[in-house]
C-alpha cells in the first residue's frame, strides 16, 4: 500500500475532528470558516441525522448536521478553540478520531493546506 500508518493512536499526525449542530447553515459556515482559516484542510457536511442524548437531566432528541474535518494533529487545539468561539451550543461536540492510515500523498495535501499563510503586504 503506498500510504502512511501510525504506529498506534497516541502516534496520530493527523485527525479527523467532528462536530454537530441544529442547522445545515451552521454547519456548512462552521466548515467554510475553518477551511477558510487554514484549520483544516477539508470540511464534509452530511445529515441530517437524529441525536439522542441526556441534556440538563432529561433524555432530548435532535435533528442534526455533522461536520467532519481533517488537519494535522498539532492543529487540533486551534480548531477546537475556534469551533468553540463560532458554535451556537453550550456545550458543542467536538472529538476527534486519529487517521490511522491513508495514502502518502492526500495526507501530504492535508498538512500543506493547513498551514498557515503569511499576511499579504500591500
Amino acid at each position: 500500500m503506498a500510504g502512511q500508518r501510525a504506529e498506534d493512536a497516541a502516534e496520530a499526525l493527523f485527525l479527523q475532528v467532528q462536530t454537530t449542530t441544529d442547522s445545515r447553515a451552521e454547519a456548512m459556515e462552521l466548515a467554510q470558516g475553518a477551511v477558510e482559516a487554514r484549520l483544516a484542510a477539508c470540511a464534509q457536511v452530511a445529515g441530517p441525522v437524529t441525536s439522542t442524548f441526556w441534556w440538563e437531566g432529561e433524555v432530548e432528541r435532535a435533528e442534526e448536521w455533522t461536520v467532519l474535518l481533517k488537519l494535522p494533529a498539532d492543529r487540533f487545539d486551534e480548531l477546537a478553540e475556534f469551533l468553540v468561539e463560532q458554535h451556537s451550543y453550550d456545550e458543542p461536540e467536538i472529538i476527534a478520531l486519529p487517521i490511522v492510515a491513508g495514502t502518502a500523498s492526500y495526507l501530504d495535501w492535508i498538512a500543506q493546506e493547513t498551514q498557515p499563510r503569511p499576511a499579504r503586504s500591500r
